[in-house]
């Protein structure tokens, strides 16, 4: 491979804002796997935000983009998998496996899509010092005759346009809007671009906590909420807190710290077949395969108030941010009825054609 921009390259990162800056250009935030897709001839190199390799987990998409993209290019976009009508972060999950038989069948079962909103290098030339605006019509330019499972984002300049994309395109499974600046030149690994997402709050139930990495106080709450059966489902964590704050909540946490699982709502976390479901605390990341059974159960007698952007299946999609404890809320109150649903929006109107597997 001998391109212009050669990998690995780090993508360009935002930072979180409350609201949608004006004079800039927006974008829909896919919730996938980033990825810059280098292309030489038959030769594709698919990076991810870390710069490790993704290339054997999407055989397919390899060979689309060897279909749609031009023969020497640098792209930055965002691998997706669409389930019906909205996009499929678990599905997406699944791809990482270590058996390539594995990757080969979930290629055929879950097939992904690529989403490209950025071009860094086309035929011999570099384009990372080029402005957004250069490089977004290159860009429109050099993929105008691709279609599915290769596609451009949406973008506009008319920030009432991107309010509107913010209320709708949560319903297609993309997670708030990206603005970047349109003279702005491509800046590898730097926060330069900025993102809003969704935050609501929830009222959940902790039930245990992991030590901090440090070995000094609390690094994660364990949160559950009550399905309609009232069962106690491990919906997320919370995290982020200062030094000062891991100790203050391990004091307060103690009295509640039960000294065996018996008798917990999550006891079933020892068994190996209970972490098939991917619901306990302690399963295996399927990024490392390691399980982390370091977490200390707690009476599920405590409720807090934590701020989440939004869902992935009956779990928070990130970890959440803790707001307040309620003692003024019993336990029980806390289940999935109280959370907002966004209103469903079909993913082929972000994308502008029938993506696979509608």
């Amino acid at each position: 491979m001998d391109l212009p921009v050669m990998p690995p390259v780090e993508p360009m990162l935002a930072k979180a804002v409350a609201r949608i800056p004006p004079g800039m250009r927006y974008e829909g935030k896919w919730d996938g796997f980033r990825a810059i897709v280098f292309r030489d001839g038959d030769e594709i190199e698919i990076g991810s935000r870390t710069t490790k390799p993704l290339t054997r987990y999407f055989p397919e998409l390899v060979q689309a983009l060897l279909a749609h993209l031009p023969p020497r290019c640098v792209l930055d976009g965002e691998i997706v998998i669409v389930r019906g009508a909205r996009l499929d972060f678990d599905a997406l999950l699944e791809r990482i496996h270590p058996a390539d038989s594995r990757v080969r069948l979930l290629a055929e079962r879950t097939p992904a899509s690529f989403v490209a909103f950025d071009l860094l290098a086309l035929g011999d030339a570099s384009l990372m010092d080029a402005p957004l605006s250069e490089r977004r019509e290159a860009l429109t330019e050099a993929l105008r005759d691709a279609a599915d499972p290769v596609h451009i984002a949406p973008c506009t300049d008319d920030p009432e346009l991107a309010r509107q994309w913010f209320e709708q395109y949560e319903g297609a499974g993309l997670d708030g809007i990206v603005a970047k600046r349109p003279d702005l030149g491509y800046r590898p690994g730097e926060r330069v671009m900025v993102k809003v997402k969704h935050e609501r709050t929830a009222d959940c139930v902790v039930a245990g906590y992991r030590i901090h990495k440090s070995g000094q106080g609390i690094g994660s709450l364990l949160l559950g909420l009550h399905d309609g059966a009232g069962r106690l489902q491990h919906v997320g964590v919370c995290a982020a807190f200062s030094t000062r704050r891991r100790q203050e909540l391990l004091a307060e946490l103690e009295p509640l710290r039960m000294e065996t699982v018996e008798g917990h709502p999550w006891a079933d976390w020892a068994r190996e077949e209970a972490h098939a479901q991917g619901r306990m605390p302690g399963a295996p990341s399927r990024w490392t395969g390691v399980k982390d059974l370091s977490w200390v159960p707690l009476r599920p007698e405590r409720v807090c108030e934590v701020a989440y952007d939004h869902m992935q299946g009956d779990r928070f999609r990130h970890t959440a941010r803790f707001r307040r404890w309620r003692p003024d809320r019993e336990p029980g109150q806390c289940t999935y009825e109280q959370l907002e649903e966004p209103v469903s929006f079909d993913l082929r109107q972000v994308l502008g054609s029938r993506p696979p597997g509608s």
